[in-house]
């Protein structure tokens, strides 16, 4: 059995102006609104491991549902909230300060992992959520054989972890750049 964790594709909302915190809430829903960009090369591990997917999974996230649908238009694809990526603790007041919105997503991941969760879940529970998509995967894996997810960066690094506690074996190192997979084997 093989399940392929997939980076989504380069968001087309590329408006990276410095913001205050606050604002940075509408910048995130304004990224999860967006599609994503048609590249001209796709990383030739990815597009072999769609092409012998017997089912894509996504998340519920439009750059998800898109990238799944370039890279494999004609196979099924089924989409859940499960596969959301993990969420950051906002809005906060830090005195109208300024930055762009890849130094707030990287600030308020470290408030995160300190455990500062204002309006989002925790690691642990993010987790938790991860140990489910990861048996969802092993349920589609144990009815299709070869599963692949469209997902999320941080989110697959995840359910990465939670594969090799169950004892998938695959790369050391998850990818997360956009396009990129990591795959996992176990056998019947």
């Amino acid at each position: 059995m093989k399940v392929s964790l997939i980076r989504h594709g380069k968001s087309e909302f590329t408006e990276n102006k410095r913001i205050t915190c606050s604002d940075f809430a509408n910048w995130v829903d304004k990224y999860n609104q967006r599609g994503i960009f048609n590249e001209k090369y796709y990383p030739d591990d990815t597009l072999k491991n769609i092409e012998t997917a017997n089912i894509i999974l996504t998340s519920d996230l439009v750059r998800s549902i898109e990238s799944a649908k370039l890279l494999s238009p004609k196979v099924k694809t089924i989409s859940y909230r499960l596969f959301r990526e993990t969420e950051l603790p906002y809005p906060f007041k830090f005195w109208g300060l300024r930055l762009k919105p890849n130094v707030w997503a990287v600030v308020l991941r470290c408030l995160w992992f300190c455990g500062v969760t204002k309006n989002c879940e925790s690691l642990k529970e993010a987790k938790k959520r991860a140990d489910r998509a990861a048996e969802l995967l092993v349920e589609y894996a144990q009815e299709y054989n070869s599963v692949a997810v469209v997902g999320h960066g941080f989110f697959n690094l995840l359910i990465a972890k939670s594969l090799q506690n169950k004892g998938w074996s695959g790369q050391r190192k998850t990818s997360t750049k956009h396009w990129f997979s990591t795959t996992f084997f176990q056998r019947k």
